[in-house]
Parts: C-alpha cells; sequence; structure tokens
C-alpha cells in the first residue's frame, strides 16, 4: 500500500511539474526599454552610414574624373612653390598626413599619390579606426583629393587649396 501511494505521489509529482512548466511564459533578457534604445540607436548609425555614403560619392565623382595626363615628377618645381625639399610620393605632403599616419598608410598597401587618390575616404578612415583612437580623430576627407594634385604635378592648386585648409579639413 505504501508503494502505490509513493507511486502515485511520484506520478501526480511529474504532471505537476510539466503542467506548470508548460504555462509559464518565456522570460527575455532584455526589457522594451533597452530594446527601443537599441532600435533608436540602429538608426542613428544607419542615418550616419548614409551620410557617410553620400558624401563618399562625391568624392569619389571627384577622384574618378578624367585627368590630364600624367606629369613626371618634377621636384625643382614642388620646391619652389612650397619652398621645402619634396620627395616624390611623399604622403606627408598630403596635409593632415605626419610620418605616423604615413606608415600606417603604406603598410596598407597605399605607397605612392596615385593609389592614394584612388583611395575611397571610408577606406582611409578604415585604416585609421584600426590603427586605434589615436588616430580616428583624423578627417581624411581631402587626402585623396590633395593627393590626385599632388601626382597631378598641380603644385599650385595644391599649395593654394593647403592654405585654406585647417589640419587636412576644409574650414
Amino acid at each position: 500500500m505504501m508503494i502505490t501511494f509513493t507511486i502515485t505521489g511520484l506520478i501526480c509529482g511529474f504532471i505537476g511539474y510539466f503542467i506548470g512548466k508548460s504555462q509559464q511564459k518565456p522570460q527575455i533578457g532584455i526589457s522594451n526599454l533597452e530594446l527601443e534604445t537599441c532600435k533608436k540607436e540602429k538608426r542613428a548609425l544607419e542615418e550616419q552610414i548614409a551620410a557617410y555614403r553620400q558624401s563618399e560619392k562625391s568624392y569619389q565623382n571627384l577622384i574618378s574624373t578624367p585627368t590630364a595626363s600624367h606629369q613626371p615628377f618634377d621636384a625643382e618645381e614642388a620646391k619652389s612653390i612650397f619652398g621645402k625639399k619634396i620627395k616624390e610620393n611623399d604622403l606627408k605632403v598630403i596635409e593632415g598626413i605626419g610620418p605616423k599616419i604615413e606608415e600606417l598608410f603604406t603598410t596598407s598597401g597605399i605607397q605612392s599619390w596615385k593609389s592614394l587618390s584612388e583611395t575611397s575616404v571610408d577606406r582611409c578612415r578604415e585604416i585609421l579606426m584600426k590603427a586605434g583612437e589615436r588616430y580616428a580623430i583624423h578627417d581624411p576627407g581631402t587626402w585623396p583629393r590633395q593627393a590626385k594634385l599632388a601626382y597631378e604635378g598641380k603644385w599650385h592648386e595644391l599649395k593654394n587649396w593647403q592654405d585654406q585648409l585647417d589640419g587636412g579639413r576644409e574650414k
């Protein structure tokens, strides 16, 4: 008799346990407030991406316009305009690029004015971001266009434009 009560008790216990489990709502680890915050952040990031893509298209149009025939590098002309010796494909000629950033770009395969002029602003930003916070603050928005002028030997245009720039940024 004792065994019958024990077995009956166990069976009832299992049935009660499974009925209780089936009626419980699954608990979600994120609140509605957190979900809404994430959605807002996602929308803001999507808007930023769209703005970057739009600015990139306008930069690409400037970069991809047909260029005059490439002039051989004239170190004397560059020196007369900049007042200092300029080496061919020296990325430091680009306002906003110093020795450390030049090294980053060189190790990323951008070793000439021509290659920088053909590099998208987004790719330049990506290189800076990968290098860390210290480099992510730089704005490469004008770098490909400056590099294009250097590659084409348009030293007067480059110097005049750089005189208007503020650390490589348009004012």
